[in-house]
């Protein structure tokens, strides 16, 4: 049965009582607040291990909460699955940009949000591992170290605070430097490949990743009518 407790953020009863449900018939633990201001208290008081946010709350909305959680240091890894009558890319890419590592939008179905959080749950406890099944040592490039392990950048000695996916994307691209990947191989790689993710969102998580990179973010090259490479 699983243990990992999950904040289910939203104001409508119906909704909250229906993934409590489903989440406790799964073996979750499940906290529920009714509002962002409810739920960064409770991320700062009680850290779940995974947040369904969301988007339309009352004060705080859930692109503001989201973007509070990652400034947090505990909070720049903390899973987020965002849950919203907005269905649209805009709102997609957005939610991403900001660090959400899944999106599914209402109406929905409980087996597929149940599926959402289960999938980021389990990318969030595998690390990467080699074909021998081995966990795969840190990549060092200069003052820049990758550690999958850890889940860890560090530049020059500073760790970086980096969102599940830019965490992926970064390690996809430097494990071969030089080497061309197409948005969507970068997509498959690290979301499957059902991922419901667009090319303009993984253009997005290279802006806010390069930016968190610093002056190691030149790295990440933009191959114009192709993808992106790590330069060697």
């Amino acid at each position: 049965m699983a243990r990992e407790t999950i904040l289910v953020v939203d104001d409508e009863e119906d909704i909250v009582e229906l993934i409590r449900y489903h989440l406790s018939r799964e073996g979750y633990q499940v906290q529920m607040a009714r509002s962002g201001e409810d739920a960064l208290r409770l991320i700062q008081n009680q850290p779940p291990d995974l947040v369904v946010l969301d988007l339309m709350l009352p004060g705080l909305d859930g692109l503001e909460v989201t973007r509070r959680v990652r400034r947090q240091a505990r909070g720049g890894s903390l899973p987020i699955v965002m849950l919203t009558a907005k269905g649209e890319e805009a709102d997609v890419v957005t939610g991403l940009e900001l660090g959400a590592d899944d999106y599914v939008a209402k109406p929905f179905s409980p087996r597929i949000l149940l599926a959402r959080i289960r999938s980021v749950l389990r990318r969030q406890q595998v690390p990467w591992v080699d074909q021998q099944g081995e966990a795969e040592p840190p990549l060092e490039m200069g003052g820049l170290v990758i550690h999958p392990g850890r889940h860890e950048v560090l530049a020059d000695g500073e760790a970086l605070v980096l969102t599940w996916s830019e965490f992926q994307i970064l390690y996809f691209l430097a494990r071969r430097p030089g080497w061309v990947f197409t948005r969507t191989q970068i997509v498959d790689a690290i979301h499957g490949d059902d991922y419901p993710v667009t090319d303009r969102s993984v253009d997005v998580q290279i802006v806010g990743l390069r930016k968190k990179l610093r002056s190691y973010g030149k790295r990440i090259e933009t191959v114009r009518g192709v993808g992106y490479r790590f330069k060697e």
